[in-house]
């Protein structure tokens, strides 16, 4: 398979697109410092952060958890890492969080997946439908889910990238990821903060330079701190490809947390990660669980209610409960 535009262009319209947005190159630079050192962030501090934010955005402050919070505002400066974020970056870099949010329409991409589902008779507002199914129908590859936690409680999303479009709604994939992300942070155990990302890359389409720097934007401007790990196999040359034109893009920070693993490496580690260890390996990377009982391609998939969706998001919102509260109980 080759890609059907050069590194030269591709690189073009990356740095262009980066280059053009102040808010992207702040939050990079934000990203910058390294290591896991943590300060303490007091009670009276944290009531206080969400006391601004459920007066900034009432209806949706409730979607950053404490521990999310106090893991933002326990990290060092990037001016000084050896000291804590002053409260007001703090309070400044959740803002732009949920500033980001409400600008991408983050808080309904949910609701949208519901309204697709049903009846069209019943949608007053033809464009939020047409944004609605098309989202659904970037859902309905099948080419992410969620399924399974990390032996520390972290939902795994999983990326089945040869079931990806060669020529994507470069939108609804954003918004597809968006609230695929918020359904993965609802889920997660009490004290949990970020996720881990598999990617089976053995037959990616050519990379499109567009959806891949908006899909970076999303990661580092509306989810910071939330990638725990990224995992890709086997490696190829579009694989390699992609990253050279995202890592020099990526905060060091995130950068160091994408590994590329050939098909043999991949197995042991995945035994090593996955919560029930070999027992969870996708047949795909030659473990005995079969991924497509749940997640089949489009092709094999009914409608799952009166409008378009075929992809099975409720029962993959209540598989990832089930092992939530699993966890859970495993941990009293």
């Amino acid at each position: 398979m080759t890609t059907e535009i050069s590194a030269e262009e591709a690189n073009k319209v990356v740095a262009a697109e980066a280059a053009n947005d102040d808010d992207f190159k702040d939050a990079v630079a934000d990203e910058e410092v390294e290591g896991d050192k943590t300060f303490e962030v007091t009670k009276e501090e944290l009531s206080l952060i969400r006391a601004e934010l459920a007066s900034d955005f009432p209806d949706d402050y409730n979607y950053l958890s404490d521990a999310y919070i106090l893991s933002v505002a326990s990290k060092p400066y990037s001016k000084n890492p050896n000291v804590r974020r002053p409260l007001e970056y703090s309070q400044e870099k959740l803002f732009h969080v949920m500033e980001w949010r409400q600008e991408e329409g983050a808080p309904e991409m949910i609701d949208l997946i519901k309204l697709a589902n049903g009846p069209e008779a019943d949608v007053e507002d033809p464009e939020k439908l047409t944004k609605a199914k098309a989202l659904v129908y970037t859902l309905n590859y099948g080419s992410m889910y969620w399924h399974g936690l990390t032996k520390d409680g972290r939902p795994i999303l999983w990326v089945r990238t040869n079931r990806k479009p060669w020529y994507p709604d470069v939108d609804a994939e954003v918004n597809a990821l968006i609230a695929m992300a918020d359904a993965g942070i609802k889920c997660m155990p009490d004290g949990v903060t970020d996720f881990v990302c598999i990617s089976d890359a053995s037959s990616p389409p050519p990379p499109n330079p567009t959806f891949m720097i908006k899909m970076l934007k999303a990661l580092v401007k509306g989810y910071p701190d939330r990638l725990n790990l990224l995992l890709s196999a086997p490696i190829s040359s579009i694989v390699q490809f992609v990253m050279n034109l995202l890592l020099p893009l990526m905060p060091g920070r995130l950068a160091s947390k994408v590994v590329l693993l050939d098909t043999a490496g991949i197995k042991p580690k995945l035994s090593e990660l996955l919560l029930h260890g070999e027992e969870d390996i996708p047949k795909f990377f030659g473990g005995p669980c079969d991924h497509d009982e749940f997640y089949p391609e489009e092709s094999y998939c009914e409608n799952r209610g009166q409008g378009t969706l075929k992809f099975d998001w409720y029962g993959m919102v209540e598989r990832l409960e089930a092992a939530k509260k699993e966890f859970e109980e495993s941990k009293k």
